[in-house]
């Protein structure tokens, strides 16, 4: 016993000899293959991956082409005399280009644009070796994808709207690549200045609201562009020069980014990854907007308009929109789409109306209903109210109803005047309120696609059998509850039988919104089958 006692304890560490500190590089390399070796895979799993992405992204680009191409075959030729209000084709281009600027600003500024997540946080940012070398491929990862996605995107639109295919594309491609390129390292160089990444995606926000209000400046004052030049050579060059310098300046300040951006940056990119995969676009809108969230409030609100559960509730969902300043520019733009449309003589079709309508308004209904999906994530205030869950479903209709009102007035004013019968066309604007309210709750509250179940293959990789199902949860509403407002954009005119119907329609919507039921129509009769054989 006294021996156990006088015994010395051995080292915890065995003394090993120090050798150099390995280089970054061969860390990187290093934490890729033990992943690869738990991860499962083989060789040929991951060329057949490689492969249908290619073909998928293939086959994507060559129909957006030809849609492009056939979009401009079927465009009006230009009016002879311009009307005293109105925007080219040229001008309307131009704005658009300038609002994506302001999307990718935005998107770079939530994303990081340079983070390291999970397992890198964890490990690579506490080694005792040189930080830039690890953050080398997360710093090229965001700029490369905004190069490839904007040259797809802006020589589709340029083929689209305002020449044919020719020799004026690869100088638009490059062009436009270079300066997405240049967007993402601007960003990355701001937030390796110490400077809050929601400040650099408010900055975008802003950008986004812009283009919008300077289109309708434009239109009231009747100031339009004839057309867009060409970009020649010489200016690739100089936006070439002016990206590698931008990239070599961010390479040598990436030890100077605080380790808190990071791993903010790295967190949000993760979560933003994982609802795409996942296919939740309730977790995607979570993290763009909680990434960008100030930690403090200057002031709190004191909720003066709180008098009972009911009001609490709404007065909840009011704060929450409120406070999201991506969501209210997403209303603010989403408004002046299709009276943008309605001003280009080009696009104010019949279908060019019905289409600007129904995309404009299901992204301004997307930004109202941010309290019941944070309701549907979190149910707490839901459990502790005393409210029926009907009834909660009900209130969390009354904000997204309050701003598709204020959306309906602005968009069906100038549809009126686009059609020749502007309080017809605001009565008829009124009534779809209810559906867009009851469309908004609708999606927030849909379930998750069950990946528990059997999986089905497709291009995009192995998915849940009832994922379509789940995702028309909302869309579906806004299809069959706008019929009359279908029937009144395609035959331009408003009658009180359209009218009529459309409040019906709109009644339905909100009661079947209502409803608490998580299955489908068709299920619920399959399980009730089920149940009378047993």
């Amino acid at each position: 016993m006294t021996d156990e006692v006088d015994r010395p304890a051995a080292p915890a560490v065995q003394p090993y000899e120090l050798g150099p500190v390995p280089a970054p590089r061969s860390i990187r390399r290093f934490t890729a293959q033990a992943g690869n070796a738990r991860g499962g895979a083989s060789l040929g799993s991951l060329l057949s991956d490689v492969y249908y992405a290619v073909i998928t992204i293939a086959i994507s680009i060559a129909l957006a082409l030809g849609f492009a191409q056939a979009m401009r075959v079927a465009l009006p030729p230009a009016p002879t005399v311009e009307p005293p209000r109105g925007l080219s084709l040229a001008t309307l281009a131009v704005l658009m280009l300038v609002g994506l600027a302001g999307v990718l600003l935005s998107l770079a500024g939530r994303l990081g644009p340079v983070g390291a997540g999970g397992a890198e946080a964890a490990w690579w940012l506490s080694l005792p070796v040189d930080r830039r070398g690890l953050l080398r491929p997360a710093a090229r990862r965001l700029p490369i994808v905004a190069a490839l996605v904007g040259a797809v995107l802006v020589a589709l639109l340029d083929a689209g709207l305002l020449a044919d295919v020719g020799g004026r594309w690869p100088r638009v491609a490059a062009t436009s690549a270079l300066v997405a390129a240049a967007i993402v390292l601007v960003a990355a160089l701001v937030q390796s200045g110490g400077v809050a990444r929601r400040r650099t995606a408010l900055v975008g926000d802003l950008l986004l609201a812009a283009a919008p209000v300077a289109a309708v400046a434009l239109a009231v004052a009747g100031s339009s562009l004839d057309e867009i030049p060409a970009p020649p050579w010489w200016l690739v060059g100089v936006l070439a020069i002016v990206v590698a310098a931008l990239a070599f300046v961010v390479d040598a300040r990436l030890g100077r980014i605080p380790e808190r951006t990071l791993r903010e940056s790295g967190s949000v990119a993760t979560q933003a990854v994982g609802a795409v995969v996942s296919m939740d676009s309730r977790e995607l809108g979570r993290a763009l907007s909680d990434g960008s969230a100030p930690s403090n409030r200057r002031y709190v609100s004191r909720l003066r308009t709180v008098r009972g559960p009911r009001s609490a509730l709404v007065s909840a969902d009011l704060v929450v929109l409120r406070r999201s300043t991506r969501h209210l520019v997403q209303l603010v733009v989403a408004a002046l789409v299709p009276v943008l449309v309605a001003s280009v003589p080009q696009l104010a079709s019949e279908g060019g109306v019905l289409l600007a309508v129904l995309l404009a308004g299901y992204v301004a209904m997307s930004a109202t209903g941010d309290g019941a999906r944070r309701a549907e994530m979190a149910p707490v205030l839901d459990r502790l109210l005393p409210l029926e869950a009907k009834q909660v479903r009900r209130l969390r209709m009354l904000v997204p109803a309050a701003a598709m009102l204020v959306w309906s007035v602005v968009v069906f004013v100038a549809i009126g005047r686009w059609a020749g019968d502007v309080a017809g066309w605001v009565v008829l604007g009124l009534a779809t309120t209810p559906v867009w309210a009851a469309a908004a709750v609708r999606a927030s509250y849909r379930p998750a696609p069950n990946w528990g179940g059997p999986l089905v293959s497709t291009p995009f990789g192995a998915l849940p059998g009832g994922v379509a199902s789940v995702l028309s949860r909302g869309p579906d509403v806004v299809v069959i509850g706008l019929v009359p407002l279908w029937i009144a954009i395609l035959l331009r005119t408003v009658t009180p039988t359209l009218i009529v119907i459309q409040l019906v329609l709109a009644a339905a919507a909100v009661a079947l919104s209502s409803s608490i039921q998580t299955k489908g129509f068709m299920e619920r009769m399959m399980a009730q089958a089920d149940e009378g054989r047993r």
